[in-house]
């Protein structure tokens, strides 16, 4: 159940990333700067005038232009510098505005993020699911009195006890003959051990997944933090201003990083601790299943005995 789960929210998410990318590039541009307005063509100078223009006569508007505004050899008033920042500083802006290494970092620390939250949905339904049949299994062959009586109770029922129930079934049958009971004993707890260590593995399935993106997450996420700056310093140096309106959105990129990393690896710590306690439960479960299993197969070895011990004390 675990890995049909995590295999559909593997397939959403490149879905829906493909969706996002999709219509990301469909997207209408975004509203272009208005036009510089056309400045009127000069009116001719009357014939007789042949003094230029003094400098008094220029307009006001070229007086009071911005500071940032550059003139070239020619005199002329350039366009001012226009800097590629963020309309608004929002996660998602930030995100379209970032360098596409960040932007995979920050993609790779959502899915991991995905992951963990499947991971917690998945698990807590399967180890919920596996206490309770033990739990329930356990309480109906409380008062079996043999192996054979404890296997009909349970009938069809798969689940630990039940192979415990067979596997000591099926050792007692193959020791038919044997005089030595601990040797039968000792066999059983053989396979009883495989069998919860099996149960140990399967239970375990997917925890290894949140302690990988609890360790690691925080890294990764520093990676694209340090990254993003040193993009934005390149850029600063590419500028060469410092002005806070132009440093921000990089750097502010830059630290999305590390916050989705954090996002990602704190649930994923947590969830993993909640579950390896919620595993000690269940592995306790499956030991009082194992005892249980051995004592009905102890029973029946000393109701054998039992009785041909009466048969030789009748035979004699």
């Amino acid at each position: 159940m675990f890995r049909t789960i995590l295999k559909l929210v593997v397939v959403s998410a490149i879905v829906a990333l493909a969706s996002a990318a999709f219509a990301q590039q469909n997207a209408a541009p975004g509203t272009q700067p208005a036009p510089a307005a056309s400045q009127p063509a000069p009116q001719g100078a009357p014939p007789f005038a042949t003094a230029p223009q003094t400098p008094a006569s220029a307009p006001a508007s070229a007086q009071s232009a911005p500071a940032d505004v550059s003139a070239d050899s020619t005199g002329t008033a350039a366009r001012p510098v226009a800097f590629q920042v963020p309309r608004e500083m929002s996660p998602w802006s930030m995100f379209m505005s970032a360098d596409i290494i960040v932007k995979a970092v920050m993609v790779g620390l959502a899915f991991a993020s995905l992951v963990t939250w499947t991971a917690f949905i998945a698990k807590s339904f399967e180890l919920s699911i596996a206490q309770r049949k033990l739990k329930s299994q356990l309480k109906k062959i409380n008062d079996a009195r043999s192996l054979a009586e404890a296997q009909m109770t349970l009938g069809k029922k798969t689940g630990v006890l039940s192979s415990f129930i067979a596997a000591a079934i099926h050792e007692a049958r193959l020791s038919a003959g044997i005089a030595s009971d601990t040797g039968i004993k000792e066999r059983a707890a053989l396979s009883f051990a495989e069998i919860s260590r099996a149960a140990a593995r399967r239970i375990r399935f997917g925890m290894g997944v949140l302690a990988t993106i609890g360790a690691t997450s925080p890294f990764v996420g520093l990676f694209g933090t340090v990254w993003g700056i040193m993009n934005s310093f390149i850029g600063i140096s590419k500028s060469q201003t410092t002005n806070l309106a132009v440093v921000a959105p990089g750097i502010a990129e830059a630290l999305l990083a590390t916050a989705i990393g954090l996002v990602a690896a704190i649930p994923a710590v947590i969830i993993y601790n909640h579950f390896a306690r919620g595993t000690k439960t269940y592995l306790e479960l499956v030991s009082r299943a194992s005892g249980a299993a051995a004592r009905l197969l102890s029973r029946d070895i000393d109701r054998v005995n039992s009785g041909v011990m009466h048969s030789r004390a009748a035979a004699e």
